[in-house]
């Protein structure tokens, strides 16, 4: 049996964009992806603490260094800039995996 754990976060991100005309996504400073050890193209799930709402969507890669935190897509709608975040992967491992 496999199990869904924790993997990686990145807490209390900024929101820096929101572009609902791009399909879907959120994009990500790739120096913070590499830091959190969450992957381009990993689902991840979203947290919003400005207003209680909660997502799921997939990463892309943006610009290193640039500090970008852009959602994209429908799921713009349900953040504004400024607001903080946290951004969250799981993955799925075995009871001996998820021990350690």
């Amino acid at each position: 049996m496999l199990l869904s754990m924790f993997k990686s976060k990145l807490h209390r991100a900024t929101i820096t964009q929101a572009d609902l005309n791009y399909v879907g996504s959120v994009t990500i400073d790739r120096e913070l992806l590499e830091k959190s050890g969450i992957l381009p193209g990993e689902k991840v799930q979203v947290l919003n603490l400005n207003n209680g709402e909660r997502f799921e969507t997939y990463t892309i890669e943006g610009a290193a260094g640039s500090g970008i935190i852009c959602i994209n897509g429908a799921a713009a709608r349900l953040v504004q800039v400024g607001d903080k975040v946290i951004i969250i992967a799981y993955a799925l491992m075995d009871e001996n995996e998820a021990k350690t």
